[in-house]
């Protein structure tokens, strides 16, 4: 089992920048595939990015595809979301989850096992 802990949200401007973080807990993250989600109010939580366990291959949804980046530091057992060109439409709470399953091109939100409480990214325009 592995305990999530998200952080790095807050507000900015449409057309700015914020990087999150999941830091994973205790150190076995490297066992793990990875994905950040999010969910707007009265919106389905959507799977936006995914890493596999050694970092090689990742995806993303449509809407975050050329302006976001998921990365992972196994050493430091963390997972970043870099997300620049922010626009108000990816105003949601973001979550960390990891799954047990071998990395896959076709993941879904009911692949993951365990997840983090989220952080809330709120950009203005």
């Amino acid at each position: 089992q592995v305990h999530l802990v998200e952080s790095g949200g807050g507000l900015v401007q449409a057309g700015g920048s914020l990087k999150l973080s999941c830091a994973a807990s205790p150190n076995t993250l490297s066992k793990y595939a990875m994905g950040w989600f999010r969910q707007a109010p009265g919106k389905e939580r959507d799977l936006i990015a995914t890493v596999s366990q050694g970092g090689a291959n990742t995806r993303y949804a449509d809407s975050v595809k050329g302006r976001f980046t998921i990365s992972r530091d196994n050493v430091r057992h963390t997972v970043h979301l870099q997300m620049n060109s922010l626009k108000a439409e990816d105003t949601a709470i973001y979550y960390c989850a990891a799954s047990e399953r071998p990395w896959s091109s076709r993941f879904r939100v009911r692949d993951f096992d365990y997840w983090g409480q989220g952080t809330q990214v709120t950009v203005s325009s």
